[in-house]
C-alpha cells in the first residue's frame, strides 16, 4: 500500500485527475491512496498568507517557511533519521525524474509531494523538512501541481492491480535501458502502408527478436545517451 499526500495551494486541481480510470483502479486494488492537502490549512494569519517578498529584492514572491514546514511535519513528521515518509519537492533544481526513480518511489509506503509556486520556496523549507528535489526536465512551469500529477501517474502504473495486463509495465520505454519499438493494430494495410509481416507470422520468437531490434534502433537514433549510459551494447 502506497499513500501519497500532496501539499498544494490548489487542491481542487487534483479532484478530476484523481478520479481517472487508472488511478481509480489503483485505489480499488488497495495499492494506492492519494490526498491533496491545502497548504493554507497551516497558515495562522487571517489572510491565510503563504508567500512573501524575497530578501535581497528581485521579482516575484517566495513561499514562506512557516506553513510549509508545519504542513510537512504534520503529515510526515520531523526530518530526522528514521522518518518513514519520503518528502519530495517538485523543483527545476531537482534531480531529473526517470523510470528508475519512479520505481524507487513506488517501492515506498508514504510519499509526500510538495508543490512549489511563485519564484520558489524558502531555502529553510528544503534544509529543515525536504528529503529530495525532483525535476520534470530542463524547463520551468508555474508550479509543482502538474509535475506532482506526473509522479503520481508514473508511480501508480507500477502498483499491483493498476494495469489490466501487468506485462505492459515490463515492455514499455526505458525498461531494460531502451525505448519501446513501433506498435501496430488492425487494419493490416492502411493507406498503402502494411503491418510488418513478422508481426502477422505467429512466430513468437521471431516477433520478440524483431521488437527488440527495432527498440534498439530507435534508442540509438533518438536517445543515444541511454546507450552511452550502459542501457545496451552498441554492437
Amino acid at each position: 500500500m502506497l499513500r501519497i499526500d500532496v501539499i498544494t495551494i490548489f487542491p481542487e486541481l487534483f479532484e478530476p485527475f484523481l478520479s481517472t480510470s487508472l488511478l481509480g483502479a489503483a485505489g480499488r486494488a488497495g495499492g494506492l491512496e492519494v490526498e491533496a492537502r491545502d497548504l493554507r490549512e497551516w497558515t495562522e494569519d487571517r489572510h491565510r498568507t503563504v508567500d512573501d517578498e524575497p530578501y535581497g529584492g528581485g521579482p516575484g514572491m517566495v513561499m514562506k517557511p512557516e506553513p510549509l514546514v508545519a504542513a510537512i511535519e504534520a503529515i510526515a513528521g520531523p526530518k530526522e533519521p528514521g522518518r518513514k515518509a519520503r518528502v519530495v519537492l517538485l523543483s527545476p533544481q531537482g534531480e531529473r525524474l526517470d523510470q528508475e526513480k519512479v520505481k524507487e518511489l513506488a517501492a515506498g509506503s508514504h510519499l509526500v509531494l510538495v508543490c512549489g509556486r511563485y519564484e520558489g520556496v524558502d531555502q529553510r523549507v528544503i534544509d529543515l523538512a525536504v528529503d529530495e528535489e525532483i525535476s520534470m526536465g530542463d524547463y520551468v512551469l508555474s508550479g509543482g501541481e502538474v509535475p506532482a500529477m506526473a509522479v503520481i501517474e508514473a508511480v501508480s502504473r507500477l502498483l499491483p492491480g493498476t494495469l489490466g495486463n501487468p506485462e505492459s509495465a515490463r515492455t514499455e520505454s526505458f525498461e531494460g535501458g531502451v525505448l519501446e519499438g513501433p506498435q501496430y493494430t488492425r487494419p493490416a494495410v492502411f493507406r498503402g502502408r502494411q503491418v510488418p509481416e513478422v508481426l502477422r507470422s505467429g512466430d513468437h520468437g521471431a516477433i520478440a527478436r524483431w521488437r527488440r531490434e527495432r527498440a534498439l534502433e530507435i534508442t540509438k537514433r533518438r536517445r543515444p545517451d541511454l546507450v552511452a549510459a550502459g542501457g545496451e551494447d552498441e554492437s
